[in-house]
């Protein structure tokens, strides 16, 4: 009987998504927002959370489900473009497609570029369908007991989202947990939680209020983006100038199935994990297809099953690394983080109540999954020819539009010229974070928990009359927070270490 009431409950909270989802406006917002993310997926250097930094001083006026949708469908549409690149120019639009030019590219040198961007556009169809099915399964039960998390728990698991985040973060783990403690330190800038008294302000009256969100973003992230492509612009060679046989054969389809429904199945679990996502999601997925194959030594040669898996994992983890961010209000990944900011800006406190007070905003998001899914498809089969000119554009050409862009939009959300002036030294900031090879991820995701992290564990602290034994004496949050201990420790162990660096040297 109770599933009965579930499943009718379930259709019921769909049909609200479904009937928000079709509004014109959603629907036009999300068709210009997986364009947008498939374009900035194909021209390699943008990338989505760059873009989305950029583009959210626009979504303010907008209502917050046009504007969480449009964005959303820039960061799924990214994973599909960036395929394109990385199969026809050997050269990723995406960090998470990386994998898919070992095999891609060479299936393209082979005549076959038509069967590979097909397999991988399907696989990330599928892939995506079903992540979405398993958002709105598992993001409902998962609500009710977010709901009851108490400060003592929120603290936990913040602290459990940012060490995994430094585990699953590439490069060196010393690196990933600085970059975590100077996003703490930069989200403390401002006004204190319970007393209001200014602190690191430096006197600037700009900074009462703390860091502009927008400009941290976009400095570290679209300005040094920037910075790193001017530095590293090299000529592209389009390896086709027009793709023909665009249908995969009868071999094909038997061959990529297997490995769709592994990558699906792993991208979706490891998706949720923070600092996963869709990165970790396509290697381990190449890794296992590699490993479990009678012919491995077909891999790097052009294997269909090196593009089918990894592209359907990168999909499947770049949707489900939205539960964390509907459910718990911690984000999986930066773009969760940006998101999680998109939501605060239009006034939303992220969070399990989000669903029962915004249900048109949380079941209409999830339904624009499956309405961007579909319009991928249609859009990045027919429009290769268009995707294929676009790459002989130079990069030189592209990037004063963008910084002009970055520019007006930071200065279009306060009017403050020192918000300009934040971006700016960000942008070197970030900049230097990647000549030193710090990952800047984890910065930001420091940077959004920072305040959320201090409130909860001085409302704790404040509850328990100022015993810091709450957090160990409450066995949810005792188990959080042996977890956060326990991979911390893992991630330190040599053998571990060494594994993780073969996982991620093919990102290097």
């Amino acid at each position: 009987m109770d599933i009965l009431a579930t499943g009718q409950e379930l259709i019921a909270n769909l049909g609200l998504g479904f009937s928000t989802a079709a509004l014109p406006i959603n629907l036009g917002f999300c068709f210009v927002g997986v364009l947008l993310g498939t374009l900035i997926g194909v021209l390699p250097g943008i990338g989505p959370t760059a873009t989305i930094a950029m583009l959210l001083p626009i979504t303010f006026n907008f209502e917050p489900a046009t504007s969480l949708i449009m964005l959303a469908g820039i960061y799924y549409g990214a994973q599909y473009g960036g395929s394109t690149t990385a199969i026809l120019i050997n050269l990723p639009g995406e960090s998470s497609s990386a994998v898919t030019a070992i095999d891609g590219y060479q299936m393209a040198k082979q005549g076959r570029a038509g069967p590979a961007l097909a397999t991988a556009a399907l696989g990330s169809f599928f892939a995506g369908s079903v992540a979405t099915v398993l958002i709105a399964l598992f993001a409902p039960p998962l609500t009710e007991v977010a709901l009851k998390f108490g400060p003592a728990e929120y603290f936990s698991l913040m602290m459990l989202g940012l060490v995994a985040s430094v585990a699953l973060a590439s490069g060196s783990v010393l690196k990933a947990l600085a970059m975590v403690v100077l996003g703490l330190l930069l989200g403390l800038v401002g006004s204190d939680v319970n007393t209001g008294a200014q602190r690191f302000t430096m006197g600037f009256l700009e900074l009462a209020d703390g860091l502009n969100f927008v400009a941290v973003a976009v400095g570290v992230f679209g300005i040094a983006e920037i910075l790193r492509n001017l530095e590293n612009e090299t000529d592209r060679e389009v390896m086709v100038k027009k793709v023909t046989n665009l249908w995969p054969s009868k071999e094909d389809f038997k061959a990529m199935v297997a490995p769709v429904l592994r990558g699906t199945a792993l991208g979706s679990v490891l998706g949720i994990l923070p600092g996963g996502g869709a990165v970790l999601s396509s290697f381990a997925a190449y890794t296992v297809e590699k490993r479990i194959s009678k012919t491995p030594e077909r891999f790097g040669k052009g294997a269909i099953e090196g593009v089918a898996a990894p592209e359907s994992a990168n999909n499947a983890g770049a949707q489900t690394s939205f539960i964390p961010m509907l459910t718990l209000g911690i984000p999986a990944n930066p773009v969760m983080a940006l998101m999680i900011g998109a939501m605060i800006i239009q006034g939303i406190q992220p969070g399990p109540n989000v669903a029962s007070e915004k249900p048109e905003l949380f079941w209409g998001l999830i339904a624009s999954m499956w309405v961007g899914n579909l319009m991928l498809v249609l859009l990045n089969l027919p429009l290769i020819g268009l995707w294929v000119r676009l790459l002989t554009v130079p990069y030189t050409m592209l990037f004063p539009a963008i910084l002009a862009f970055c520019a007006i939009g930071v200065y279009s959300v306060n009017s403050n010229a020192f918000d300009l002036f934040a971006v700016a030294a960000f942008g070197l900031l970030g900049y230097v974070l990647v000549k030193l090879e710090c990952e800047p991820a984890p910065l930001l995701l420091g940077f959004v928990l920072g305040p959320m992290l201090e409130e909860n564990l001085r409302r704790a602290m404040t509850i328990s009359r100022g015993d810091p034994s709450v957090f160990v004496t409450r066995p949810l949050s005792a188990t959080l927070l042996v977890l956060a201990v326990l991979v911390l420790v893992v991630t330190f162990l040599p053998s571990v270490r060494a594994k993780r660096d073969e996982v991620f040297q093919e990102d290097a």
